[in-house]
């Protein structure tokens, strides 16, 4: 049987977090980089144990102000040190709760920096080998995250996103481009078959690209992401697909 693991982004102060649990398999929890305190995080965390939910770290340039959607807006040992305090945090109030930290998730600019940023990929890749029970470290696969997980001998889950558009080579498009973000729930369901079932997305042009895929992400501060994780889930299940998280 096929199967693929569904996450989604929480702790972020939106409503539908509860929602979300429900339905995906693994969460990535923000850690105060972005947003997020002990007590976001402790709710998060309990939440997911009650619904049989793995639990990752979301950590981020330490940014609140831009929800850290500013790219390049740290780097070198501060970064490492922010990073580290983060992911630590998350990890302490899962331990605390008796979850263990399965994953690690940069998020935003983070993220996308780090993609094509070999440096800032192996800060990441550090931050994540050094946490507790080294776990995975979640990225775009064939990019400088996985080739920063390879080097510190970390499980490298490779993820694909189901309402974000592709450029041809395989990049996202860019949130400031028009489409950039999918929102009708056809096109979300349609793109999250094609990546489970061919590793395959069809880009803003027209191309059929191949992308890995062991998890699908859905962004859960995108209006309607409970609903469209719920609609995602069905339609996998009903082709076939079993949801569950990376290893399980």
């Amino acid at each position: 049987m096929t199967t693929i693991d569904l996450n989604a982004d929480l702790g972020e102060g939106c409503d539908g977090d509860a929602e979300l649990l429900e339905t995906v398999s693994s969460c990535n929890v923000a850690c105060g980089g972005h947003t997020g305190d002990a007590d976001s995080m402790a709710t998060a965390v309990a939440a997911a144990i009650a619904n049989g939910v793995a639990v990752g770290a979301h950590p981020s340039y330490p940014d609140p102000e831009g929800f850290g959607r500013r790219s390049g807006f740290l780097s070198g040992g501060a970064l490492y040190e922010s990073l580290s305090e983060q992911v630590t945090a998350l990890a302490s109030v899962a331990a605390s709760l008796g979850a263990k930290l399965r994953h690690v998730k940069p998020h935003g600019a983070l993220y996308n920096d780090a993609v094509k940023d070999s440096e800032l990929a192996a800060i990441v890749a550090r931050v994540t080998a050094e946490a507790p029970n080294r776990p995975a470290l979640v990225g775009q696969p064939n990019t400088e995250l996985e080739h920063a997980a390879e080097a510190h001998g970390l499980e490298f889950i490779a993820e694909a996103f189901i309402d974000r558009a592709y450029e041809p080579d395989g990049r996202l498009v860019a949130r400031s481009e028009p489409g950039a973000v999918h929102t009708d729930i056809n096109t979300i369901t349609a793109q999250a078959v094609t990546l489970a079932k061919d590793n395959a997305v069809t880009a803003r042009n027209g191309d059929v690209i191949g992308v890995r895929a062991d998890t699908l992400c859905i962004h859960g501060d995108t209006e309607g992401a409970a609903a469209a994780a719920r609609a995602v889930r069905d339609v996998l299940e009903q082709r076939g697909v079993g949801i569950r998280p990376v290893g399980a």
